[in-house]
This record gives structure tokens, sequence and C-alpha cells, in this order.
């Protein structure tokens, strides 16, 4: 480490997620993923960006914790379409848009269980410490065909946009796979222009096709792409596929050795198939922020956005096993439910490791996470 650089801040569950990645070696026996750190992985859009350890808003600053009359909640807004929805939330026309204050003395009269299922009927990104679970962390939705062939270099095609589903992609490019990043023409991954360094680390090594998804032709080269595929990661609503006349039940069914990576924020069970996600929010919905005001007394974030990171190395390595084993079908990973089981898992292992590294972090309030990863 050269002189003067910040030392990196000890992420809490860096430990789980390196284990992952360690199985995700030994089932790839790649030697670029065993000489990933998890550490950096987890940190990696923190250090790319400069940001430190954050408080009750988060990392990147898009999502705010806020007390609530029944302990706390966590919204996003990360788009101006967003804020023009919280006359919704309340059930008020008067309710201000912009005034931080405002919202959160709103926020504090009002009761989390109140307002976290309105949110999500509008398609905020929203969620409540000490949620109940609602999806294990990856559960297979439809058995596929066997594969009749095995490559060295499977294709996968990335679907995904944003952090988790690259992530996944971008490991097992790392491991071998032929990997094409697939973008609709009119709505590209928003990670091109709202973090060109993460989005370029993401994506460093990939095929790159845009298509039109509006038109026939765009929507057919996109299925005969996905026929000759190994691998799809996605993370879009049900509804999206379907408007883009893609049934992914359907085609692993039809494909064989087809291993379909459904990414989403709570799963598809019901109600929550629909919910928005994204990484911080979801990272409370599984107890991260409940563990931290347990171990602490303190109301805040855990790590950058720590859902994503943790389901992209989840997915690639249930994806990697799939291949593996000659297995097909479709896998849905839950990013609040991965959270929630990597927190169960190392409450198991070492319950006074993990809240000694709860307190640390808390205690690192305002420090930089460290130098960005090689």
């Amino acid at each position: 480490m050269a002189p003067g650089t910040a030392r990196p801040v000890a992420i809490p569950l860096a430990g789980w997620a390196q284990r992952q990645l360690d199985a995700l070696a030994l089932t790839t026996r790649s030697r670029p993923i065993a000489e990933l750190s998890a550490a950096a992985l987890l940190g990696e859009r923190a250090a790319l960006n400069g940001f430190t350890v954050p408080g009750a808003v988060s990392a990147g600053g898009g999502c705010r914790l806020y007390p609530t009359r029944d302990g706390a909640l966590a919204l996003a807004l990360p788009r101006a379409d967003d804020r023009a929805l919280l006359p919704a939330l309340f059930g008020d026309p008067a309710a201000e848009h912009d005034d931080e204050a405002q919202l959160a003395a709103r926020i504090a009269r009002a009761r989390a269980h109140d307002l976290v299922p309105v949110g999500r009927l509008l398609g905020l990104p929203i969620a409540r410490l000490n949620e109940r679970a609602a999806s294990p962390a990856a559960s297979l939705a439809t058995i596929g065909l066997p594969a009749e062939n095995v490559s060295d270099q499977p294709l996968v095609i990335d679907l995904s946009a944003l952090w988790a589903g690259p992530l996944a992609a971008r490991l097992l490019g790392l491991a071998g796979a032929n990997v094409v990043k697939v973008e609709s023409l009119s709505r590209p991954d928003a990670m091109r222009e709202g973090d060109a360094a993460l989005y370029a680390r993401l994506n460093d090594g990939k095929a790159s096709v845009a298509l039109n998804l509006r038109k026939p032709d765009g929507r057919n080269a996109l299925i005969a792409l996905i026929r000759r595929a190994r691998v799809v990661i996605e993370a879009a609503r049900p509804r999206a596929l379907a408007q883009l006349g893609v049934d992914a039940d359907a085609l692993v069914r039809e494909v064989p050795g087809l291993a379909w990576i459904t990414i989403t924020g709570h799963g598809t069970r019901g109600d929550a198939g629909n919910w928005i996600g994204l990484g911080d929010d979801c990272g409370v919905a599984g107890g991260l922020s409940g563990a931290l005001l347990r171990a602490t007394g303190t109301l805040g974030f855990v790590g950058d956005a720590m859902a994503d990171p943790l389901t992209g190395i989840v997915a690639a390595n249930q994806a990697a096993t799939m291949l593996a084993r000659g297995h097909a079908g479709r896998m849905v990973v839950s990013m609040s439910g991965v959270v929630r089981s990597a927190l169960a898992a190392e409450r198991r292992r070492d319950p006074l490791a993990l809240t000694q590294a709860l307190r640390d972090w808390a205690a690192a309030r305002g420090q930089p996470f460290g130098a960005a990863p090689c």
C-alpha cells in the first residue's frame, strides 16, 4: 500500500463472500477467480468513487434511512418521477416533493408498516427494518432439459443492467465463458452514464450487442441468441420480459442445457415478484441495518449497496454449478434473500465475530473505503 493511501475498511460479510468466491473458483477451476478478493468486489464502486463509510444516507447518496413510529424504513428516490409519487405514498396531494426535512418529518409521523406496502405498489425502492423473508436466496423455478453438448467456453447472454447481473456475467467471463452483453437501443444500461468507471469494470471483456427490442427483428435476434446460449442472466420483472415476447420458462423447457438466472429484488412469489429492489434497500430488507442497530444502537447502512455485489457472486455460483453438473433450469435469485442468508450463515458460524465486525463498521463512519482494487 502506497504511503498516504487510505487503509480499506473491513466490510461485514466480506468473509462470507470470500467463501462463495472460493467455491466458485473450485467449481470453475479458474485461476483468475481464485485470485479475486471478495472485499475488493464489495467495495469496488465505493473505492472507484471515493465513497466513505455511510450513516443513515447510503454511500452513493441515493437511499436514506428514516425513523418512523414503528422503527425505520429505507427509501430510494433515484429519479424525479419517483419523487413525484410522494403525494400518493402519503395519500396527500399537498405532500412536498423536494424538501428533505419535510419528507423526513412526514415519515417520522407515519408507520413503516403502512408506508412500505403502498410504496411497493407505487413501484418505489422501499424497505423496512426487520422484514419477514419474501423469498429464499435462490430457488429453482423451472427444470430444463439436460445439456447435449459440453463446451469449455459456454456462451453467456447478459441481459441485465446496473451491478448484480453484470458482475455475475463478469465472473463467468473470468472463468472462461464467452459473454455477450445485450442492451436495448431504447433503454441501455443506466450504469453507462450513471457510473462509467464501474460500468467499464463490470463489462470488461464482454462482447456487446444493441438491439431494437421494440421491433420484431430485434426481438427475433434476441431469441436466436438465447437459443444458442448455455447461460442467460437477466433482472427484468416478469411483465417486462412478456412485453418483449420472451417466455423464460418456455425457453428453458425447449433449449437443452439452458441455465437461466433471474435476479430479483425479493423473488418472484406473489406480490413480491413486482416489488422494485435496489442494492441499498434490499440490504435493509435482508436485515443488514437491523443487525447494525442491534449491535451498535445506531441506524445506518452496511457496505455500499451490499445486496448487489453479494448477489452477483451468488448468481455466478449458481450458474457455474449448473454448468458443471450439466443441469438446466431457471434459477431465481433474490437480493434481499441473499443478504438474509449471508447474515444467518455468519450468525451460525461466529456470532461474536459478526457483532464485532458491525461495531467496527459503525466506528469507521465517515472514513474512506480505501484504494480502488487493481
